[in-house]
């Protein structure tokens, strides 16, 4: 009797799990189905809800689920609607340009409605080694404001330089406000940086997005991976380069980072304030503008350029259009410089198909990046875009976090974005869009030193890898995320 109804319990048990995976299975997929747009995302997140039901769905909470999407959405201003370029006001900003760019303009202002100014100056600084004393004797001089949002802002003595700017900048009457990730600087239980701005009287931070448990867990989706520094309005440093002594290292081939940042005076820092005051509202609740919309139009330069931002929170994945839409225009020369190049597919076929229009095609990439299953995810790709003409170069060590994009030897896109899945739909980003000749030539020069220390990927090289090494590559290129 009792292995009977031992039989009966465990019969019924086994129903009752059972029909509770079911039912947490169907519920979470119909919440892929009516929130996921893209069929890629909601075919691998469906697989893996069925597959492991439990772990799948507590996966999707966590990693799958756009939470950021309705929270901005409540707090996003409203982007005023700009009035959409003229063939006629092209011409006028945009001297001798092709009619196609005029359409690419027109596109890109579709895409993303802001407008590009004029009297803009932009100089390239690579590593800390040149950026950062320049950063820091402008923090040093300020009066007004510095604002400040780095994804990595990490605990060491090159950073001890900022914080000693940043009194010195106190005393002179400058308000500061300083916004950083809560995955891109956090540490083992803690983010050591808090500590120390903490105790700066004056000085204001906000954690964007902080983490709820205490660990370091460099791969979360929703990030704030911009860098945007601004001081009194009149001067920012924009790009990709993080603070961290690794920016100072260069030499050390373990632990140093080649990067490159932007110095840049003019009306287009306007749009970048308008950027911080978004992010620091989100990140703190606190209603903030900045000064520059208060100070007198100058011209530093000549350079048109404007700012265009992305994240999770956006209907449509701008950097990516924006990025597609440069490709597609090309019909000289692309030049791409990442430290990640994990695109969709829709970017490598239009690479190819650029290629195949006898659009000379560079990429360079690290040999070796700050984390290895990338490097093995990106190899997949290699032999497809190879076979078409593109020419891949891989730098060797110490790390390139380096993001150029060059077209044509005049349009010129950079900024925090790299060319993966993360930055194109899970990160918030900030790249400038400008077009100078000057520029382009500065990083195309630039990235021919790059190229010179680079190996050339071979078509015989991807051939040759052996059968271990490409079920590596592929799985790895599995875990690259979905949106």
């Amino acid at each position: 009797m009792n292995i009977f109804s031992n039989f009966i319990n465990y019969d019924l048990c086994t129903v009752l799990e059972t029909s509770i995976r079911i039912a947490v299975s169907i519920l979470t997929s119909t919440h892929i189905l009516l929130h996921k747009d893209d069929i890629k995302s909601s075919t691998g997140w469906i697989a893996l809800v069925f597959l492991s039901p439990f772990i799948g769905t507590i996966l999707y909470v966590f990693l799958g689920i756009n939470r950021v999407k309705r929270k901005s959405i409540r707090l996003k201003k409203n982007i005023s609607l700009y009035e959409k370029y003229s063939h006629d006001t092209i011409k006028n900003i945009f001297e001798k340009l092709p009619v196609n760019y005029g359409q690419f303009i027109v596109f890109g202002q579709s895409v993303y409605p802001q407008n590009f100014v004029l009297g803009n100056s932009i100089k390239p600084l690579q590593n800390g080694t040149e950026a950062y004393p320049e950063m820091i004797k402008t923090i040093q001089n300020a009066k007004r404001e510095v604002l400040i949002s780095s994804y990595i802002f990490d605990y060491d003595k090159e950073t001890d330089n900022f914080m000693e700017a940043f009194r010195t900048a106190i005393k002179n009457g400058a308000a500061i406000k300083i916004l950083i990730d809560g995955i891109g600087t956090l540490k083992f239980f803690h983010r050591s940086i808090e500590k120390k701005l903490a105790k700066i009287k004056g000085l204001e931070y906000g954690i964007f997005l902080p983490p709820q448990i205490p660990v370091t867990f460099p791969f979360v989706n929703l990030r704030n991976h911009r860098k945007i520094m601004i001081i009194d309005g009149r001067t920012a440093f924009f790009g990709g380069m993080n603070l961290s002594k690794k920016n100072v290292v260069i030499n050390d081939l373990k632990n140093g980072v080649i990067d490159i940042t932007f110095k840049i005076k003019g009306p287009v820092i306007s749009q970048m304030c308008e950027i911080f005051e978004d992010d620091w509202e989100f990140a703190t609740g606190k209603n903030f503008q900045s000064l520059a919309k208060d100070l007198p139009s100058v011209e530093y330069g000549t350079i048109p350029a404007r700012v265009v931002p992305d994240g999770p929170d956006n209907k449509i994945a701008t950097m990516e259009l924006i990025v597609h839409g440069a490709i597609n225009t090309a019909v000289k020369k692309i030049l791409i410089v990442t430290p990640y190049f994990l695109p969709e597919n829709n970017i490598l076929t239009a690479l190819e198909m650029a290629a195949m229009r006898d659009v000379n095609v560079e990429i360079i990439i690290p040999e070796k990046g700050d984390f290895s299953f990338m490097d093995y995810a990106a190899e997949p790709n290699f032999l497809r875009l190879i076979s078409c003409g593109i020419k891949i170069y891989r730098s060797p060590r110490p790390f390139d976090h380096s993001k150029i994009f060059v077209v044509d030897d005049e349009w010129v896109f950079v900024g925090s974005a790299n060319w993966d899945v993360r930055s194109f739909k899970l990160h918030f980003e900030s790249n400038i869009e400008i077009f100078s000749k000057e520029l382009a030539k500065e990083l195309t020069d630039i990235a021919k030193l790059k190229k010179e220390n680079a190996k050339l990927v071979t078509i015989y090289e991807c051939k040759s890898l052996s059968l271990l090494k490409r079920i590596r590559n592929n799985a790895c290129r599995l875990l690259t995320p979905y949106g």
